[in-house]
């Protein structure tokens, strides 16, 4: 099958290191991936902010970028269910439409793959540290990936998975909000952050590097850094011992 890589902008931009884990970790297990390179932006941040002619035109790219893979792969469960609003955002046009269900239909979060697709949820890796799990807003409420994170970490050797306070409580980011409204952003992160320091855990993971990125900077801006690692540079980590 052919596997592509959707990486996303933040990952692309910032966290390249997340997506090289997310292809050694398919490719322990036979997958071959490739990365299009016309795509773009999914139009998210476009979409949310009510500029949708915009929003249409990243998604065209996409739509095509990805028109000849049998399944998509993204790090990020925020911008793939940013697809599935492609729905919405091409209502009345019959042809960009049939492209979008074809296109939700192929794509999948990383654990979602793993979890749903591949039926794997030990990856034989060993990680003997004590973690906490944030699940985003947007993976968990509206893309519906819940128990495939912490499925995938449960069994990972020597990891103690200590439960997040509030844990579905937004941690703030969500994208323009966080600039549009900073202060409510601002008053969100440091509340997440508290919880996330309760826990007495060394590592901070999730599936969406919005989040972390907005929580450890916080935590880094506030003088208590802990290790922040998206799940597939957890498990990467923990399989290839680096």
């Amino acid at each position: 099958m052919k596997v592509s890589l959707f990486i996303t902008c933040l990952c692309d931009a910032f966290y390249p290191r997340v997506g090289e884990a997310m292809v050694r970790l398919l490719a322990r297990h036979g997958i071959r991936t490739d990365f299009p390179s016309a795509q773009t932006c999914c139009g998210q941040s476009a979409f949310n902010s009510g500029y949708w002619e915009e929003a249409r035109a990243a998604a065209r790219t996409l739509l095509d970028a990805f028109a000849d893979s049998d399944f998509v792969v993204s790090p990020s469960g925020s911008c793939v269910h940013m697809l599935h609003r492609y729905r919405e955002l091409f209502r009345g046009d019959p042809s960009a439409q049939a492209k979008a269900e074809e296109l939700c239909g192929k794509t999948y979060e990383f654990s979602q793959f793993f979890v749903d697709v591949l039926g794997i949820d030990d990856l034989g890796a060993k990680f003997p540290h004590k973690v906490t799990y944030h699940p985003s807003c947007h993976g968990s409420r509206l893309l519906g990936v819940r128990d495939e994170p912490e499925r995938l970490l449960r069994n990972v050797a020597g990891l103690e998975l200590v439960p997040l306070p509030y844990a579905e409580d937004c941690c703030g980011f969500g994208g323009t909000f966080s600039v549009k409204m900073s202060d409510i952003s601002g008053a969100m992160v440091a509340e997440k952050a508290e919880h996330v320091l309760e826990t007495e855990a060394e590592v901070l993971t999730g599936s969406d590097m919005g989040c972390l990125m907005n929580i450890g900077g916080h935590l880094r801006h506030r003088g208590r850094p802990l290790r922040v690692l998206h799940l597939a540079e957890l498990l990467y980590e923990g399989v290839s011992g680096a």
